[in-house]
């Protein structure tokens, strides 16, 4: 009687660690809204939704810095046509923060020639999240 009841729990206990086990390979992808970071960033490059770009980045900045493997796509995406994009993709970057380090060269510039004065300020702030040297004169 006694090894089966110890049989029972050595199974109990592997079958929750499994369980547990695989529940944190599943889940070290950040998610938002039921989707991986992954499906916002193929939103985000999709060419014929400027809402659904707009939703992903936004989706992606709540994340913060979990959502560090987005860079490359939000750096493309600041070149993005329509500045409902450009503007939650600089609050993105500055919610990711010193992660972000590689976008620095590109909102320095954006900041500058961004002809959309609300997102200048927002490359702004991103800068002084991800790196606060990188904004002169202050």
């Amino acid at each position: 009687m006694m090894h089966r009841i110890f049989g029972s729990l050595a199974v109990a206990a592997l079958a929750l660690t499994s369980s547990a086990w695989a529940q944190g390979a599943a889940s070290k992808e950040p998610v938002a809204d039921g989707r991986t970071l992954s499906q916002w960033v193929k939103d985000l490059k999709d060419a014929a939704a400027p809402q659904t770009r707009n939703a992903a980045a936004y989706e992606i900045s709540g994340m913060g810095p979990a959502a560090a493997p987005a860079v490359p796509a939000l750096i493309t995406a600041l070149d993005d046509p329509d500045p409902t994009v450009r503007f939650p993709v600089t609050v993105a970057l500055g919610e990711i923060g010193p992660a972000a380090k590689a976008a620095v060269p590109r909102l320095k510039k954006m900041m500058d020639e961004e002809i959309n004065d609300e997102i200048a300020a927002a490359a702004k702030r991103a800068l002084r999240r991800i790196q606060t040297q990188a904004v002169s004169g202050e």
